[in-house]
C-alpha cells in the first residue's frame, strides 16, 4: 500500500521518521521547493516535477538548514528523493527521468 504524507518543517519531519516501523515497508522521501505568489516554484528543477513543499527559497539555500545539515539527510539540492534508511537518492534533474525513477523503486539494496 502507497501512503502520501504531506509533512512541512523539519521538527515534523523528525517526528515522523522517528516514529517510522524500522521493520515496515520502505520509505521514500521528496524534498521540493515552494511555490512564489505567482503559483510557480522558484526552483526550476521543481517547476520541472511539479510537486512542491511549503518551505521559501531562503530556508532551503540557507547553508545552516536542518535538512542539509542533518547527517541522515545531507540535502544538498532541490528536488531531492531518498529511500529511507538506504543509500539510493536522486537529486536534481534525476528526479524527472523515468528510468532512474524505475530504479530507485524497483531496487532491493
Amino acid at each position: 500500500m502507497v501512503a502520501f504524507v504531506d509533512i512541512k518543517g523539519y521538527e515534523d519531519f523528525v517526528k515522523y521518521v522517528e516514529s517510522l516501523d524500522i521493520n515496515g515497508p520502505p520509505v521514500f522521501v521528496y524534498f521540493s521547493g515552494s511555490k512564489n505568489a505567482d503559483g510557480n516554484s522558484w526552483c526550476p528543477d521543481c517547476v520541472e516535477d511539479k510537486l512542491t513543499d511549503k518551505k521559501s527559497k531562503n530556508f532551503w539555500k540557507n547553508k545552516a538548514c536542518p535538512f542539509r545539515t542533518d547527517s541522515r539527510i545531507k540535502l544538498m539540492v532541490i528536488p531531492t528523493l531518498i529511500k529511507w534508511k538506504g543509500v539510493q537518492r536522486l537529486e536534481g534533474s534525476q528526479c524527472n527521468k523515468r528510468e532512474l525513477l524505475q530504479m530507485l523503486f524497483e531496487d532491493d539494496e
